[in-house]
C-alpha cells in the first residue's frame, strides 16, 4: 500500500476548519458516554457557531477547504430518533447543513443499540443476582455484586452522573457494566446479540428500554434525507470496531451498509464514519477502494484534507453556548 493513496498535497490555509461530532440531542435519564446535548444547549451552540465560523456541508468542506479556512461542518453518529424529532427542526430553523452517519441494523430491524440495553439492565435494574459468571475463551469473568444487588437511590444518583469515557467505574455495578461493554464491543454481531440476550436473561429485566432511545425507521430516514440541507453517510451494518476484524469482514460491513442506505434514500452515499472511531490500515485501504470520498474517525483534530480517510472530529458535549465558545477557541487555536 502506498501512503500517497491517503494523502493529498496539504493546503496552506491561514485559518483552521473543523468537523463537529454529535450523537444525541436529548436529555436522557442517564448519559454514561457523555454523548447527549440538550435541545436548548444545542441551539445555543449553533448560534455561537454561526457567529464564529462559516458552517458548510461536509462535501463543501472537502471540496473547498483548500480555498479558505474558518469553516465548520456538523455530523451526527448512530441515527437516534432524537436526530429526527429534535435536531432536524432546529437545524432547519437555522438553515444549517448536517451529515448523519447511519448503521443498517438499527434502521432495518433492531431498534435499540446494545450498549443502551446493557446500561439499562446493569446500572438501573431494580434487582440483580448476587453473582455474574461468564466464561468465553480468554475472557473469564466471575463478579460479585455484594451489597449492590438491590438498586438504591444513591446508586441511581451515582450512575446518572458517571461518565465512563473519562472516569473510572465508581460502583460494583458500573465495574461489571464496563467489563461487559469491553467484552461485547469486540464481538461480531451475532455473538454479540446472543451474549447480550444471556446477560439480559441473567439480569431478569426486559430488553425494551425507553422509546426515546430507539433509532430512526426507514421512513424517518427517508424523510430526513429528503431535505437538501442533510446528507446521509455510511456507518457500517452492525457498528463493529472495524480495526478488530479482518479485511473481508470490514469490506462487507461497508458495502452492505452503503447499498442498504442508497436503496432507502435513493441517493449516493459516499461519506463514511468508523464506529467508535476504530480503524486499521485495511480500513483505510478499503475506504479508498470502495470509492468513499472521505472517512472520519473520532480523533480530535482540525480538518486536514491530506488525511482524507482518517479525518478528525471534535465531540461536542452538553455545554452552554459560552462554554462552547471557549472550546471553539481552543480547537482552532
Amino acid at each position: 500500500m502506498k501512503f500517497k493513496l491517503f494523502n493529498k498535497q496539504k493546503p496552506q490555509a491561514s485559518k483552521k476548519s473543523l468537523v463537529l461530532m454529535y450523537h444525541r440531542i436529548a436529555s436522557p435519564h442517564s448519559d454514561v458516554w457523555d454523548v447527549a446535548v440538550s435541545a436548548d444547549r444545542f441551539e445555543q451552540q449553533l448560534k455561537v457557531l454561526q457567529q464564529k465560523m462559516n458552517i458548510v456541508s461536509l462535501q463543501e468542506l472537502i471540496d473547498t477547504s483548500h480555498l479558505s479556512g474558518n469553516m465548520a461542518a456538523i455530523t451526527f453518529d448512530d441515527g437516534y430518533i432524537d436526530n429526527f424529532e429534535i435536531a432536524k427542526p432546529i437545524l432547519e430553523q437555522y438553515q444549517t447543513p448536517a451529515t448523519f452517519f447511519i448503521t443498517s441494523k438499527q434502521t432495518e430491524k433492531e431498534q435499540f443499540y446494545w450498549w443502551d440495553v446493557l446500561e439499562n439492565c446493569i446500572l438501573f435494574a431494580e434487582k440483580l443476582p448476587h453473582v455474574f459468571e461468564l466464561f468465553e475463551n480468554d475472557f473469564p469473568l466471575k463478579f460479585f455484586l455484594e451489597n449492590e444487588t438491590q438498586l438504591s437511590e444513591q446508586l441511581i444518583k451515582i450512575h446518572r452522573s458517571w461518565k465512563a469515557c473519562s472516569e473510572p467505574p465508581p460502583t460494583l455495578r458500573s465495574k461489571l457494566f464496563y467489563s461487559l461493554w469491553q467484552f461485547l464491543k469486540a464481538l461480531p454481531h451475532v455473538q454479540q446479540q446472543q451474549r447480550l440476550k444471556e446477560i439480559v436473561s441473567w439480569a431478569g429485566t426486559p430488553k425494551l428500554i425507553a422509546a426515546d432511545y430507539r433509532t430512526m425507521s426507514n421512513t424517518e430516514l427517508n424523510e430526513l434525507a429528503g431535505n437538501s440541507l442533510f446528507t446521509i453517510g455510511a456507518h457500517t451494518v452492525t457498528h463493529p470496531a472495524l480495526g478488530q476484524h479482518d479485511a473481508a469482514f470490514q469490506k462487507n460491513e461497508m458495502m452492505e451498509n452503503r447499498r442498504f442506505l442508497q436503496q432507502i434514500i435513493n441517493k449516493e452515499v459516499n461519506l463514511l464514519a468508523y464506529p467508535y472511531g476504530n480503524y486499521n490500515s485495511d480500513t483505510l485501504m478499503l475506504a479508498w477502494e470502495l470509492g468513499f470520498k472521505a472517512a472520519f474517525t473520532t480523533e480530535e483534530k482540525v480538518f486536514d484534507i491530506s488525511k482524507i480517510y482518517r479525518l478528525g472530529r471534535f465531540q461536542v458535549k452538553n455545554i452552554t453556548g459560552e462554554e462552547f465558545d471557549l472550546s471553539l477557541n481552543k480547537w482552532i487555536a
